[in-house]
């Protein structure tokens, strides 16, 4: 017992030891944000009562690990547009309708497109994030890379608390500071955050409203053209080898002429349009308009802006596409990853609550079980695992 005792207060010490050149490290950036607070229209007032007590969060760890750039295509775009959330999306429009109706009059953004980004940002605001802004946005602005962008946001984030329109317990959000219904950075909200309910103040987080509006001012101020849709699905000739890419864009005539052909069998109508293969030529292709590069102000990740842009469609009623993504391991919409969580549990692996969120204990565990099973170890969550656990092996 003495032994055990001993080892503990060693390690204690040797963790203090560790942490506080990390510490006063942390302590000695906050002073200097301190001293550059007034330049940034924050008073030092302000500063001392959002810092106080302050310690460093874990935000830093996360600046690589973003899953919309390390994702597949086809797992980002099945966990993001599910039934579950094509239904509730067409039950958010209809509960938001005044809302939408509202934005789009004075905006003019596509109703649907505003509700699907309200889905794939916070699943209709049932996850807006847990963790403390100030806490994040300090982390992050004296730790890791883009200290400079950072710095910006966590002053924007303490004048949104010097002018007092959102409550202070409200502003949390992600690990890199998004805030709200429609995750906004603090500086966006800053520049873009609209009252479209008339209450006086720009609350994004708790006016549902304000949320919505905001992301259709955001939108318009993105190059938004009312009217003009995203784009569609088509299908390229055998052996395409032209010209792609959404920036390169081209009039319809040309994407005729080249073979290109809509898959509802429509025509390709007027305009011009880039060719966005996001998983290469054998996979779902898609013309997109001006409008699907105005997603992308609002993340810049195009496998988040096919996203939002396929739901809206599926909430407006299209269906999935008509291409199958290029891999023989499809991707799973959260009931069947919260499937293959529960399963794993029942074999001891203890994944927690089955959520349908696929992190590092799901993955850690998918791991194992596909160890076990024969399977290649890749930890995704995909038809392969489900199946081989369905059919009990």
């Amino acid at each position: 017992m003495r032994d055990s005792t001993a080892f503990l207060a060693v390690a204690a010490c040797a963790a203090l030891l560790i942490c506080q050149p990390a510490r006063a490290g942390f302590e000695d950036c906050l002073s200097t944000l301190r001293g550059e607070a007034p330049s940034h229209g924050v008073s030092t007032a302000t500063f001392d009562r959002a810092t106080q007590g302050l310690q460093p969060s874990d935000a830093a760890s996360f600046l690589d690990r973003q899953p919309e750039f390390k994702t597949a295509i086809w797992d980002y775009m099945a966990g993001a547009v599910d039934d579950e959330r094509v239904a509730d999306g067409r039950e958010a429009m209809r509960l938001q309708a005044a809302a939408l109706r509202t934005a789009e009059q004075r905006f003019g953004v596509d109703p649907a497109i505003l509700v699907a980004i309200w889905g794939v940002e916070t699943d209709f605001g049932r996850n807006l994030g847990k963790r403390p802004l100030v806490q994040s946005l300090a982390t992050l602005s004296c730790e890791g890379r883009r200290q400079a962008y950072f710095r910006g946001e966590f002053f924007a984030t303490l004048k949104i608390l010097e002018h007092g329109e959102i409550r202070p317990g409200a502003l949390i959000g992600s690990w890199a500071g998004a805030f709200g219904q429609t995750q906004f950075m603090p500086s966006t909200y800053q520049r873009l955050a609209v009252d479209l309910e008339g209450h006086g103040r720009r609350d994004i987080v708790e006016s549902v409203p304000d949320a919505l509006g905001s992301s259709a001012n955001l939108l318009h101020h993105a190059g938004w053209v009312p009217g003009l849709h995203w784009g569609y699905e088509v299908e390229l000739p055998p052996g395409y080898a032209g010209d792609s890419g959404r920036s390169h864009k081209h009039p319809m005539s040309y994407w005729s002429a080249q073979g290109v052909r809509r898959v509802d069998g429509r025509p390709l109508g007027e305009g011009s349009a880039g060719l966005f293969l996001p998983a290469g030529a054998r996979g779902p292709a898609f013309l997109t308009s001006r409008n699907f590069d105005a997603i992308y102000s609002y993340n810049s990740a195009e496998s988040y802006m096919l996203a939002v842009a396929h739901l809206a469609d599926r909430i407006r009623g299209g269906g999935p596409f008509k291409t199958p993504w290029p891999t023989d391991d499809p991707g799973l919409g959260r009931g069947g990853r919260k499937e293959i969580q529960a399963m794993l549990n029942q074999r001891g692996y203890n994944v927690g609550d089955p959520d349908g969120n696929v992190g590092d204990k799901t993955r850690t565990a998918i791991v194992a079980y596909q160890a076990s099973a024969g399977l290649p170890q890749d930890g995704r969550a995909g038809e392969r695992v489900l199946k081989a656990l369905r059919a009990g092996r």
